[in-house]
């Protein structure tokens, strides 16, 4: 739910949306690695489902039924 006050509307305001924020993938990623190598980022308990590539539609159903907060999809055989 957004609320602004109408006049608000009358300066030409901009109204942006992001999925990642101020976060810059080329520049933030190795950083975020090198956090999780050195155990100073705890990403593993997020990971409720690991899934093979070929039952990766049984993965999107784990997260449209609540059931996946991250599902790893392993790309081996």
């Amino acid at each position: 739910e957004f609320k602004t006050h109408p006049v608000n509307l009358l300066y030409e305001k901009t109204l942006k949306g992001t999925f990642f924020g101020n976060y810059k993938p080329r520049s933030d990623i190795p950083a975020v690695v090198e956090k999780y190598m050195n155990k100073e980022l705890e990403l593993d308990k997020f990971i409720t489902h690991t899934v093979p590539f070929s039952e990766i539609n049984k993965a999107f159903e784990l997260m449209l039924a609540g059931e996946g907060l991250r599902c790893v999809i392993r790309m081996d055989a």
